[in-house]
């Protein structure tokens, strides 16, 4: 097996506090200012509480995955890196494709929120997907790629502040949260809070299966706290700081989005105006509630839109470098960045962003749409993680890791499979023009022909379920 470069880790790295805080920090977006009504909808508290730790097991199955991985393989760069490693340039392309997708889908996740935020003091933004809201995340979009083509990045003293913006609303909701909750309307209907009966209404099993997705979109991010392990002080730290880190994420989560339930019932947090903590928070203690929240939020969602705006670009950047994207892609202004990849993604988002003018529930749709894209790297993470310990069964703890692998694999296929298995088949169709330039990429570097025959047999897969996706839309199984 690869052995583990510098061991000892880095002497003027990151110590075990600061990694969790980076865990922390990293992992919590906009996604959890709009859990409750989403997990709401899904389930009542019993069930709610039943998906959160099996998700919580899940996300960690994965992280510990990656924090093994970027020991193990250092000389990796890129998460869909991985793919490639364990099964080829097509499966390392399908991985960072979905990569790429899923970064600026929650770029579009962040638009509807935040405009929804705008909407607690502008009442015109309210729905987050009318055409004034969207005109104006449109130049929201534009003006973040702008930023970033002049090669500006998060500096320190901004992610200070998002963090603080993240951090003290969560906090001070949580402790008011706390004061107020009313343990007899927590506990009245804790398996069905719609019918008042354990079989009652949809069964505890569907609940936690509609909670699956919601509940995975918000850990969307966490292989770049993983991915952390490389800079610390103590290799030991990583897998200790990913443990603590995620423990504390759980925490925050199940705080945030279950105390609601003794304070409002489910119905009503149900059908609360999105995003939910604002107008929970402003039930609960006043207007000054509603913007204290809003204004964190603001803040919050433009930090990590820059990081988010940057993020779809290098990863069409990396992806060049490794010939599995054709050289305009990475191609880089006089400021270094990739200008190309910037103004491409832009259009897309544009044009997404217009899209939701049709569509019921933006919020859910983008943020969906941006899981299921996520997961497909996900799963090809776990994948390799399963055939690097399995080649080195024989070696010391290869044995756990396998276990580890396994697990984080079966979670993600399962999850995705029964909670959005319809998203990912519309991801499919938004692989047909990456699969041309990757063909091309592949063309120009000197194959011999476009696509192998197991590529081609793979890429008659993808266009089918891509066929099929459109079919079921045309139907109304599937909607948007």
């Amino acid at each position: 097996m690869e052995k583990d470069v510098n061991l000892n880790g880095n002497a003027n790295g990151i110590g075990l506090p600061a990694l969790v805080a980076t865990v922390v920090t990293s992992s919590i977006g906009s996604g959890i200012f709009a859990l409750t009504s989403d997990l709401a909808h899904a389930a009542s508290p019993g069930p709610a509480l039943i998906a959160w730790l099996i998700v919580g097991v899940g996300i960690l199955m994965l992280s510990l995955s990656l924090n093994n991985l970027v020991m193990k393989r250092p000389d990796l760069e890129g998460v869909f890196a991985y793919a490639e490693a364990g099964f080829g340039q097509y499966a390392g392309f399908i991985s960072g494709w979905g990569y790429w997708l899923s970064a600026w889908l929650g770029n579009v996740a962040f638009a509807t929120v935040m405009m929804s935020s705008i909407g607690y003091f502008f009442p015109i933004f309210k729905s987050g997907q009318n055409l004034p809201s969207i005109l104006a995340a449109s130049i929201a979009s534009w003006a973040l790629t702008y930023i970033v083509n002049q090669g500006v990045e998060s500096a320190a003293i901004l992610n200070a502040i998002v963090t603080i913006c993240k951090l003290i609303p969560l906090f001070t909701f949580i402790v008011v949260a706390i004061i107020l909750f009313k343990g007899n309307l927590f506990t009245s209907m804790f398996w069905n809070n719609l019918s008042g009966h354990f079989d009652g209404g949809q069964g505890v099993g569907t609940q936690i299966k509609n909670c699956m997705m919601v509940m995975m979109w918000v850990f969307v991010g966490i292989e770049g706290a993983a991915m952390m392990s490389s800079r610390a002080k103590k290799k030991s730290d990583a897998g200790r700081a990913t443990i603590l880190g995620l423990l504390c994420l759980l925490l925050i989560y199940v705080l945030a989005s279950v105390l609601p339930y003794g304070y409002l019932t489910r119905g009503e947090l149900a059908t609360i105006h999105q995003p939910a903590m604002v107008y929970i928070f402003n039930d609960m203690v006043g207007n000054w509630g509603g913007i204290f929240i809003s204004i964190g939020l603001i803040i919050s969602i433009l930090g990590s839109w820059l990081s988010w705006t940057m993020l779809p670009a290098e990863t069409m950047r990396l992806m060049t470098n490794r010939k599995l994207l054709p050289p305009i892609f990475g191609r880089e202004n006089k400021h270094r960045a990739p200008t190309f990849s910037l103004v491409l993604t832009a259009v897309l988002i544009q044009l997404f962003l217009f899209t939701l003018l049709f569509t019921e529930k933006a919020y859910n749709f983008a943020y969906s749409l941006c899981t299921a894209a996520i997961v497909i790297c996900y799963i090809f993470v776990a994948a390799y993680q399963i055939k690097l310990s399995w080649q080195h069964i024989h070696e010391k703890g290869s044995f756990k890791q396998l276990v580890i692998g396994l697990i984080a694999f079966l979670f993600q296929v399962v999850g995705i499979t029964l909670a959005g298995l319809q998203y990912v088949l519309l991801c499919f169709i938004a692989y047909i023009p990456g699969i041309f330039f990757y063909a091309k990429a592949r063309k120009d570097a000197g194959a011999t022909q476009w696509l192998s025959k197991s590529e081609w047999a793979m890429t008659s897969l993808i266009a089918l379920g891509a066929i099929v996706s459109v079919v079921l839309l045309v139907v109304g199984k599937i909607s948007v």
